[in-house]
């Protein structure tokens, strides 16, 4: 951390109460936060963002020049709920950014993803290194030698796994190390390791617990926290019931998560109602049918990551390009004109055989479709669709639990941000309020008072 950055670190103001700021649409989220940052209780620089979702919103607004994201007011106006972090990242706000999902959405590869972000020297846009298929679908990727102003992104992608309640109270509150208890009874430490226990750590220096895997362990002091997970590994290692492979390298990221906030000076947590039950809701639009051509017709493969060189990601990306220039030039032309001779037209372009069939069956139901609304849902149903699982009240308790222990186990954060998401259906209308307010139940329990914005 530079100096510079440590001595406005030091000046950071203190809210009295932690604020929670609750909007719709995700990406209004964006003033709030520009907001601290210009009352100096957010720094201008390297904040992470600690961000619960079931979706990245990591996208860039495609035609959005570079160097209007320092115009806050064109920034804000500009935004989308796919697309609201990048932009803040090129503004030098953001240098970590933390997705923590359920696991239904699996958009962007588990682990570290360490990237540029910065300004096509060509288009002057922002682009970005990334090769995950989530930017590649988007024509998002431009080599690091093309860029300027750049940007270095740390994002960590982290499945947050289910956990009931229950089952997550192998130790009370207060805590016993399983150390303790396996000296004084091996089975007792059996079934512990068994147990499918929750995260929970230390709040504000004070002792809690800590999740490895399925293993729960006593926290004091973070200095100490090291030395408790490398004995609990070893000793749950020691026994029949080791973790897998897969829980390990959960546990290593969120060691990572633990690591970074302890060395950061302020970070923000950002929820997204959608995270805990969410609706695709572009399936409710078309018939099967109908969605499946979509998929056909904005279809994406990436080049196979073994054998793919610099030529070949920039041949895909060009190639991404004008596909998707095509579709939209396609759609946009039958909002004027969805005659058959123009449909077939269209039809006759490489790639887009089914729009006939298509269009066709749109007509017959919806007698004047929205164009323009099926580009929309073709853009999502590309390498993958968007998730959608709408939840049991149980698993909203579950993924509430598993939560509620992650977040005991993380710094207090210095401004909460949630999105309800209803509107557009991406959280079901019949279940945002339930969720939003178990969510603040939880968020009090683990902070105390909290100072809570409507904003919707």
């Amino acid at each position: 951390m530079s100096s510079s950055t440590t001595t406005a670190s030091a000046c950071l103001r203190c809210y009295k109460e932690l604020p929670v700021w609750i909007v719709e649409d995700h990406h209004d989220v964006v003033p709030y936060i520009y907001r601290a940052i210009g009352s100096k209780h957010l720094p201008s620089e390297n904040i992470a963002l600690v961000h619960l979702d079931s979706h990245p919103d990591l996208l860039v607004p495609l035609d959005m020049l570079a160097d209007s994201v320092f115009d806050k007011e064109f920034l804000f106006g500009g935004l989308s709920i796919e697309n609201w972090i990048m932009p803040v990242v090129y503004a030098g706000h953001f240098s970590h950014v933390f997705w923590l999902h359920p696991s239904w959405a699996e958009q962007i590869t588990d682990g570290k993803h360490n990237f540029i972000v910065g300004r096509d020297s060509s288009t002057k846009t922002i682009r970005v290194t990334s090769t995950e298929s989530y930017f590649l679908s988007d024509g998002l990727y431009v080599s690091e030698e093309l860029l300027e102003n750049k940007k270095v992104l740390s994002l960590q992608v982290i499945k947050v796994e289910a956990r009931e309640p229950d089952r997550c109270a192998c130790l009370g509150e207060t805590g016993e190390s399983i150390a303790k208890r396996t000296k004084r009874d091996q089975a007792t430490f059996k079934d512990l390791c068994d147990a499918n226990c929750g995260t929970s750590s230390k709040v504000n220096g004070q002792k809690g617990e800590y999740k490895l895997g399925n293993h729960c362990v006593e926290m004091g002091p973070a200095a100490a926290r090291e030395d408790a997970i490398s004995e609990t590994d070893q000793l749950c290692n020691a026994t029949p019931t080791s973790v897998t492979e897969q829980q390990q390298q959960q546990d290593e990221m969120v060691k990572d998560l633990l690591h970074v906030l302890e060395k950061q000076n302020a970070y923000i947590l950002d929820i997204d109602l959608d995270f805990f039950s969410v609706k695709n809701p572009f399936k409710e639009m078309y018939t099967k049918e109908e969605y499946e051509i979509l998929k056909q017709l904005y279809s994406f493969t990436k080049p196979d990551c073994e054998e793919t060189s610099e030529e070949d990601i920039i041949n895909c990306t060009e190639a991404r390009t004008r596909q998707l220039e095509d579709l939209e030039a396609a759609f946009a032309d039958l909002c004027d004109d969805d005659s058959e001779e123009n449909v077939k037209k269209w039809a006759a372009v490489p790639g887009m055989k089914k729009l006939g069939d298509l269009v066709l069956s749109l007509k017959d139901r919806m007698g004047t479709p929205d164009y323009e609304m099926v580009h929309q849902a073709g853009l999502t149903c590309d390498y993958s669709e968007l998730p959608h699982h709408i939840s049991t009240e149980e698993e909203i308790d579950n993924h509430m639990s598993s939560v509620k222990r992650l977040l005991k186990a993380l710094p207090k954060p210095t401004l909460i941000t949630i999105a309800r998401s209803s509107l557009d259906e991406y959280c079901p209308s019949e279940q945002v309020d339930f969720i939003q307010e178990r969510m603040l139940k939880e968020l009090r329990s683990i902070y105390g008072s909290l100072d809570v914005h409507l904003e919707y």
